[in-house]
């Protein structure tokens, strides 16, 4: 037996079948270090400590059948508290939400993972409704970015993040209406996948605004998440939001072939050249740019038109979707929202039904002038976030809305987005890049991000303060040579 957890879902899985590891004693080293480490932290918010053993044994069990699956049978994984499942309560950070909610039943994306034998260890930290802001007085978990416990998390699936980065899982489900997967994938040094609205059911999940949330796979690196979103993608009858469009063979289309055909914008105006945009997030991203040309893409300069006005789109949408969501709540049970969570939601209230039909007509805008950019590029490279996370004690959400961003404008396009690691700054905090798609281009994503993991390693590096007990190592695959500017601050 491995005295070291590996890293990701694909060691893991190879492990598990190789005889040199079973699943008991990865669950069991998982829920160790999620006992050491996690009081620190604040990346879960329940533990199933019982039913995740169960879940190991029978995944052994099955092993010792001789039947297997898929790549995630056996596997550790944790899922952001705003999905229902069947062992543990569903509460969405907050005091508001009805006990029970969710009726004690497996979302659809949840028992898909539970059907392929993935092991669930609990629910993960989230924003108060997946909008607020952390709260130390509310009675929950508070999460800490493990790279720097001053600095944000960076958003409402922050604890699906954070465990990650820190070892305290292999992967696992975020949720994404504005960025909420991307962004504390970035700012926790991970790979987050925001897919095409109506690619994976979102039943059985809180909502936030109906039209923009979507459910995604979060892990160390695309090709894990390509492997959870083999098991979870697809239409789901129960859901009308769910699309019913093939779904590939994601963890084959990762590793298809490289970027050599492919052609990738790199939009300048609104991304690249903001005056807000911090100096190393820049460099980082370009650096990502460039190693992929090296690898044979394409740069490709492109326009994104009106992207400020889809991300101010965006914003109205989700914020009167959600006024609408919360709109009784709010008049009745203030003061048992948090502060920041009630305030957000309450600017909703200035918006006039006009201004919502506005937006959606700036939506179906961007989605037409967007199909005009994919006709010449296969994907877009942008960064993920203006600037690496922000301290805890400047965090304010409000003020965001009024600067540029790079998340929610494919929300509300509806498009696939990924946040993948490309370093760190030079206070040792993460830089991340994103990768955006046509609608249902996934495949594409995925294959850009895993051709660009297959020649670094950022996303194997590990915060110093939660290293110990896992398996860091330098890259065992083949890989061209590091360009010798390329930084090493936060090596693992």
């Amino acid at each position: 037996m491995t005295a070291l957890l590996p890293l990701t879902i694909e060691d893991a899985a190879a492990a598990l079948r190789d005889g040199a590891v079973t699943s008991t004693v990865l669950t069991r080293a998982v829920l160790d270090r999620i006992a050491r480490l996690d009081g620190d932290l604040g990346a879960y918010v329940t533990v199933c400590e019982d039913a995740a053993l169960a879940a190991a044994a029978e995944a052994d069990a099955e092993f010792a059948r001789g039947r297997d699956r898929s790549p995630l049978q056996g596997i550790p994984l944790v899922v952001k508290d705003l999905v229902a499942t069947r062992d543990a309560p569903t509460r969405a950070n907050s005091q508001v939400l009805e006990p029970g909610w969710g009726g004690g039943v497996d979302a659809p994306a949840v028992a898909r993972l539970r059907a392929v034998g993935g092991v669930l260890l609990g629910k993960s930290t989230t924003n108060e409704f997946a909008c607020g802001l952390p709260d130390r007085t509310a009675p929950f978990p508070f999460p800490r970015n493990p790279w720097n416990p001053g600095h944000t998390p960076m958003g409402s699936s922050s604890g699906t993040a954070i465990a990650t980065s820190a070892g305290l899982t292999l992967g696992g489900l975020g949720t994404d209406t504005g960025g909420s997967v991307r962004g504390p994938a970035g700012a926790n040094g991970v790979t987050g996948l925001k897919v095409t609205f109506g690619r994976v059911p979102k039943s059985g999940v809180v909502p936030l605004a109906f039209t923009l949330d979507t459910v995604g796979p979060m892990a160390r690196s695309a090709y894990d998440c390509a492997l959870i979103l083999d098991v979870i993608a697809g239409h789901d009858p129960g859901d009308p939001y769910s699309a019913p469009v093939p779904v590939d063979r994601y963890a084959d289309a990762a590793r298809g072939g490289g970027v050599e055909a492919l052609r990738i914008g790199v939009p300048t105006r609104y991304f690249l050249d903001s005056p807000l945009l911090d100096g190393e997030v820049h460099a980082g991203v370009l650096r990502a740019a460039h190693e992929l040309e090296r690898a044979g893409a394409t740069l490709v300069d492109v326009v994104v038109p009106y992207a400020q006005e889809a991300n101010d789109a965006n914003n109205i949408t989700y914020l009167s979707e959600a006024f609408a969501y919360h709109r009784t709540n709010l008049v009745e049970r203030w003061g048992e929202y948090g502060r920041s969570t009630r305030e957000l939601l309450a600017r909703a209230a200035f918006f006039t039904g006009a201004d919502y039909v506005q937006a959606q007509r700036v939506r179906e805008l961007f989605r037409r002038a967007l199909a005009d950019v994919f006709a010449s590029v296969d994907v877009l490279l942008t960064p993920v976030s203006l600037m690496p996370p922000a301290p805890v004690a400047s965090a304010d959400l409000a003020a965001a809305l009024f600067r540029p961003g790079f998340h929610g404008l494919w929300n509300a396009a509806g498009l696939p987005a990924l946040a993948a690691p490309c370093g760190f700054n030079s206070a040792g905090l993460p830089l991340s890049f994103q990768v955006v798609g046509p609608a249902f281009g996934e495949s594409t994503v995925l294959r850009v991000a895993d051709t660009y993991q297959r020649l670094t390693d950022w996303h194997l590096r590990v915060p110093p303060a939660v290293r110990d007990g896992l398996a860091c190592r330098e890259l065992t695959h083949q890989r061209v040579a590091r360009s010798s500017h390329t930084p090493r601050e936060g090596a693992g």
